[in-house]
């Protein structure tokens, strides 16, 4: 059980149309300075990601940021961050994210935000790492993404542990609380495949 410094976040660059999504990031960024857990996440100051952002900042929070070059102008990249790294691809955001992050949540957002999320799952069902993968399931946002996956379970697409091996939480508190207890139920099962990156 690895201690969580670094969290990685995946969420909206749109604050959504409902004021508990962004409560509900203000939230999760208190809790984050609580228990001293840096946020990484794709460095804009709007939307849902600017929230969480200036909420951990507020209150005295590290937060880095990891944005490429072409999207720095078109989502504002923020600028009082403690750390901001600019790259060339989103590939390298992503590869730059898992890298810097013990962990990784998915807030609601965009296809954006499933993309990353997605991507840093299916490496972990492949061994590429064994860190918590959560969903905060604010306001039952990715209810139907999660009857989808059980859907994927029944058709003999995926294997059920995957599934359980998501931290699913509709309570930020419960969802953190989780990730400072998580065991990886799936990589010894995969000791001997060597994958990178």
């Amino acid at each position: 059980m690895k201690k969580i410094n670094n969290l990685a976040v995946f969420c909206g660059a749109s604050r959504g149309n409902k004021n508990i999504y962004a409560d509900v990031a203000s939230e999760f960024a208190e809790l984050l300075v609580q228990s001293q857990i840096t946020l990484v996440y794709g460095g804009a100051e709007v939307g849902l990601m600017g929230v969480i952002a200036d909420r951990v900042l507020a209150l005295g929070g590290s937060v880095i940021g990891v944005i490429p070059e072409a999207l720095k102008a078109r989502e504002i990249a923020h600028k009082g961050l403690t750390e901001l790294h600019v790259v060339n691809s989103m590939h390298e955001r992503k590869s730059l994210i898992a890298k810097l992050a013990d962990g990784f949540v998915m807030l609601p957002g965009g296809v954006g935000s499933l993309d990353e999320f997605f991507e840093i799952f299916t490496w972990m069902n492949l061994g590429i790492h064994n860190k918590p993968c959560g969903i905060l399931n604010v306001d039952n946002y990715f209810e139907s993404l999660i009857n989808f996956l059980k859907i994927m379970i029944t058709n003999d697409f995926m294997k059920k542990q995957y599934l359980d091996s998501i931290v699913i939480e509709k309570n930020p508190q419960l969802l953190l609380e989780q990730f400072k207890q998580y065991q990886h139920s799936i990589f010894s099962r995969w000791e001997d495949v060597k994958v990178s990156a």
